[in-house]
């Protein structure tokens, strides 16, 4: 069985197939706003703590979620841009 990163790696390769360098090198760039940051490092803190009531585990999870996704179109792009520049 795959795992979930493989997964989303085959979802998305279609998205790879049709991005531009330069919009592949905008999704490298991409970080998330500083508002959204500090709460995900206060729920993380929180999580590490243990003091997670389920509400915040259940936004956490989709930030986590959410951030994995991120990743793995960064990872794509990355492969983007490195292909452009062995052409």
């Amino acid at each position: 069985m795959a795992t979930a990163p493989i997964l989303l790696e085959r979802i998305f390769e279609p998205v790879a197939e049709i991005l531009t360098p330069e919009a592949a090198q905008r999704i490298v760039d991409w970080q998330v706003d500083k508002e959204t940051q500090n709460r995900l490092d206060e729920l993380a803190d929180r999580c590490n703590e243990g003091r997670l009531t389920l509400e915040e585990m259940a936004e956490y999870d989709r930030y986590l979620a959410a951030f994995d996704l991120v990743a793995v179109l960064q990872s794509q792009a990355r492969n983007v841009l490195n292909q452009s520049d062995q052409l």
